[in-house]
């Protein structure tokens, strides 16, 4: 399996300290040892399932946005987008928990017009005012004459928002864009006359999940 490359001090160090914890139980033939040491083993087993980074393939096309972010689909709203978007827009929230794979990818190829990081609070990722007030990044894609924005929200645990999106750079759809560490959200801001395929509740993985379908150019 793959994981991804800002996974791996973490994943050595807990499979450092888990080693560290076997060996003062061999030492010292402490059963609470051994106990700890299995503890810290499933943790170690833990943060690096988190990191992982599966190869995803799925359709392709530039009619279809596909999700950035592995989830669940919580919101789906039309509201006003004026950084990017410049007027109003349909909006798709995708949840993160900390069982979710955590890379992002691009949900359609095309040009970085846009890219916008804001410092902020952590609220719940899934309120409706984390979009406004949490710590998040924006990537703003020109794909053909469609503008379609992510925007990366950091949440209660997630305090790290990786962005590789660089102004100015050609991206391909479901090549990776990022990745936001424990649990956090993305929403993907979509042109009105875009036929949304999802709906609250559905389960989202990225790369692989078409959200919404543009209108033929």
């Amino acid at each position: 399996m793959n994981f991804a490359r800002e996974g791996w001090t973490f994943i050595v160090v807990a499979a450092l300290i888990a080693i560290v914890a076997y060996a003062a139980a061999l030492n010292r033939r402490s059963w609470p040892l051994w106990l700890l040491a299995v503890v810290l083993t499933v943790l170690a087993l833990w943060v690096a399932y988190f990191f992982r980074d599966p190869q995803r393939t799925g359709a392709r096309g530039e009619h279809l946005v596909i999700s950035p972010a592995d989830g669940k689909v919580v919101m789906i709203s039309r509201v006003d987008e004026p950084t990017f978007m410049h007027g109003p827009a349909m909006r798709v929230s995708i949840f993160m928990n900390v069982f979710n794979v955590h890379v992002n990818r691009y949900p359609v190829s095309g040009v970085v017009e846009y890219v916008e990081r804001k410092s902020g609070r952590f609220l719940n990722a899934a309120s409706e005012k984390s979009s406004l007030e949490n710590e998040q990044s924006s990537i703003g894609i020109l794909s053909g004459s469609d503008r379609i924005l992510v925007r990366q929200i950091a949440g209660l645990i997630a305090r790290r928002i990786v962005t590789d999106a660089k102004q100015g750079e050609h991206v391909q759809q479901g090549t990776r864009m990022g990745l936001i560490r424990f649990g956090s959200r993305v929403d993907v801001f979509v042109p009105l006359t875009a036929e949304i395929t999802v709906k609250v509740g559905d389960a989202s993985f990225a790369g692989v999940t078409e959200i919404a379908e543009l209108q033929p150019r």
